[in-house]
């Protein structure tokens, strides 16, 4: 590391950052920064360590991660020209990512202090530095999303993995042993012919009201002292098979009486195939009241799924909130153990909302809260109607948030869980998703013993959007806004080339759709050049907001 030179000045000065910076204070940026080298596969930047340094990469590259859901996410790559770490200075955090350097790099380090001298003293530097950093913050905002996506979908698939193993198992079981049963059943029905009419009446009365559903349950020690008893009066009678015989019959409500009314009534070298035909029979109509219970268990949580993930809607649509909170406690009940819920649901209406986006707020919530209390505790779930809102509570009586940390849990990537445990993008996520998407509110208070989350949400999402959302009178081109209908789904030529990005921009004039400036190809500025059409609105989901590119301008 030594004192930079005049080959970092002439690198500066064919770098677009400082190419209307004055020499005066381009030479003062060289004469406070520092000169690195480093090797290909050497770190420069580890994640939740002080931001105390910007970076000026001037030969090389070097790549940015971040460690989620226990792995290492690739956030972005930088060449030669790119500097890096105004974002966490900026706003004053940790460093967020991880930088290493994937070819043997030269870059200029500056100190905290530097940077921030540099940029209040420098107008174009400081210009082109926030222009860069709300690109970048769009980036991540990106990958955020779609992490915590993939996180939910994580989640989302345990869950329902662990709901679906029983009732499959018991319907897998319950099918096997009736082909067995189907087998059987034939050639004792042909052998029970020969009973008289009186006889078969009998039989058929019997077998009626035996398989009628009944509610009695036996403890163990009953059922087994029963079971007993039955086996000794069969083997007394000379039947094989007591031991499988018994339980069926027992379970079916019969007694020593039962046995010796229906040994009056048939013939004794008849009670062998008779007992055999009634246990098949009550087992077959038992297996198959089992499949029913699990087929029906596996048809509501494909409805919760269905909910949860609002298959096929329209993009915003009427959502019941208490479905929402229950589809979330369904998905997340193999979670559950010795976690207690108390539900105190108000009379609500229908609230206008994006259904999916929303059922991720309540699972993060949820979810949190059960991981808190390590198995046992309580979680509440409160809803009321505040004039045009509805407010939605989730509480826990677990240990609670410290003080200290409570203004930060809705950062990006800031948690308190260990690596690999969490990708502190939950609580971000679901802040963009309430107040972002949705105009609300959330909102913790939190103490030992006691932590509540609260969102409150606009019943009419459309109607408070429109309230928030006034014009910027600076542009000259509100006149040329038109109702368009997208031209694509996508990016039109990015489609054409087989890409996607996820920032789109409707172009208000024709419907063009194109991706914004922070993709490699900038299809809508392509298109504003081409076309000079001036307004742009974003398309994605939780954002309201038109850009004219002649007047550089809000809308």
């Amino acid at each position: 590391m030594v004192q930079t030179g005049q080959r970092v000045l002439d690198a500066l000065r064919q770098g677009a950052l400082f190419a209307n910076t004055p020499d005066d204070e381009l030479q003062w940026v060289v004469e406070q920064g520092r000169e690195l080298r480093l090797a290909a596969g050497e770190q420069l930047v580890r994640e939740d360590e002080p931001a105390d340094y910007w970076y000026l990469l001037l030969e090389g590259t070097v790549r940015l991660t971040k460690k989620l859901a226990g792995q290492e996410a690739l956030i972005n790559t930088f060449q030669s020209g790119s500097y890096f770490g105004e974002i966490p200075i900026l706003l004053g955090l940790p460093y967020f990512v991880n930088v290493w350097s994937l070819t043997p790099s030269y870059l200029l380090q500056l100190s905290k202090d530097c940077f921030w001298e540099m940029v209040t003293g420098c107008p174009a530097v400081s210009q082109a530095i926030l222009k860069m950093m709300a690109e970048r913050m769009q980036i991540f905002q990106s990958v955020s999303q779609q992490q915590q996506k993939l996180v939910s979908l994580g989640t989302l698939a345990a869950g329902l993995a662990h709901e679906l193993n029983n009732p499959a198992a018991a319907v897998r079981r319950g099918t096997q042993h009736l082909q067995e049963i189907f087998r059987e059943l034939p050639f004792l029905t042909l052998k029970l012919k020969s009973l008289t009419e009186t006889q078969s009446t009998f039989l058929k009365d019997s077998l009626q009201r035996l398989v009628e559903p009944t509610s009695i349950r036996l403890d163990p020690l009953t059922q087994s002292d029963r079971e007993d008893e039955i086996s000794g009066w069969l083997e007394a009678h000379g039947l094989v098979n007591a031991w499988k015989l018994a339980p069926t019959l027992v379970g079916a409500g019969l007694d020593i009486d039962w046995l010796e009314t229906m040994a009056a009534q048939v013939p004794g070298d008849f009670l062998q195939d008779v007992l055999s035909w009634l246990e098949a029979t009550l087992t077959g109509t038992g297996l198959l009241h089992e499949i029913k219970q699990g087929s029906t268990r596996i048809a509501e949580l494909v409805k919760a799924i269905q909910e949860y993930a609002y298959l096929n809607p329209a993009p915003l649509k009427e959502v019941e909130v208490h479905e929402g909170l229950e589809s979330a406690l369904t998905i997340l009940g193999y979670k559950l153990g010795g976690v207690e819920v108390t539900r105190e649901y108000a009379h609500l209406p229908p609230i206008c909302a994006y259904g999916s986006e929303l059922n991720q707020v309540w699972t993060n919530l949820i979810d949190n809260a059960i991981d808190a209390m390590n198995g046992r505790g309580r979680i509440w779930l409160r809803t009321s109607r505040e004039n045009d809102d509805v407010l939605v509570e989730i509480a826990d009586n677990g240990p609670g948030i410290p003080a200290e940390i409570q203004p930060r849990i809705f950062e990006p990537f800031f948690t308190t869980k260990g690596v690999g445990e969490g990708t502190g993008l939950g609580l971000a996520t679901s802040y963009r998703v309430v107040v972002g998407m949705h105009k609300g509110d959330i909102q913790v208070f939190s103490q030992p013993g006691s932590t509540h989350f609260q969102v409150r949400l606009p019943i009419n999402l459309t109607q408070a959007a429109q309230l928030e959302k006034p014009m910027n009178r600076k542009c000259s081109h509100l006149n040329l806004i038109h109702e368009v209908k997208p031209s694509a789904e996508g990016c039109e030529e990015c489609l054409a080339l087989g890409d996607t990005w996820v920032h789109l921009r409707i172009c208000q004039t024709c419907g063009h759709v194109g991706c914004c400036d922070s993709s490699k190809h900038k299809h809508a500025t392509q298109h504003f050049h081409s076309t000079t059409h001036p307004i742009v609105q974003s398309f994605e989901p939780g954002e309201d907001w038109r850009w004219c590119y002649v007047d550089r301008s809000y809308v």
